[in-house]
């Protein structure tokens, strides 16, 4: 008699993402994925070690150069690609006084762009629909405090 197989763990990838407002405005960053022009938060993946909003701030300057903490977290999505890769992506909440200028570490960001939530809901080059969601909820002033996301044995 055969014994069954175990599937495979479950593993997807953590990512985190940061809605970026200043002045009524959203940044967004342009990426190419799969040789087309898409739009993304300033997003990226977990990395070992790192604490979530660590991660956030060290996506937000390699991809737009600007030094900046969350000040809230606006929500967690599951999310299946349409190349089956699934995802959880954290979001969080950066409101900046006034538009900053941008200057992209990352050499896969060909650069950055101040949106209004029309534009970008009207866009047909979002990344994934996360990037309209994410800015829907924070239409709504859904905020929760960073200390929902807790932490164990990580480096601060």
């Amino acid at each position: 008699m055969a014994t069954p197989q175990a599937e495979p763990q479950f593993k997807p990838n953590v990512t985190v993402a940061c809605v970026v407002q200043a002045e009524g405005r959203f940044l967004l960053v342009d990426e190419i994925i799969n040789d087309r022009l898409t739009l993304n938060q300033p997003a990226g993946h977990l990395e070992a070690n790192e604490t979530l909003v660590a991660a956030v701030r060290r996506e937000l300057f390699e991809e737009t150069g600007i030094h900046a903490a969350p000040q809230a977290f606006i929500g967690l999505h599951q999310w299946q690609a349409p190349d089956n890769t699934a995802f959880l992506r954290f979001s969080f909440v950066i409101d900046l006084h006034e538009i900053v200028p941008t200057h992209p570490q990352d050499s896969d960001i060909s650069g950055c762009r101040w949106l209004s939530a029309d534009e970008i809901f009207r866009s047909s080059h979002l990344r994934s629909p996360l990037v309209a969601e994410s800015i829907r909820l924070y239409q709504q002033n859904l905020r929760y405090p960073l200390s929902l996301l807790g932490n164990f044995n990580l480096p601060s």
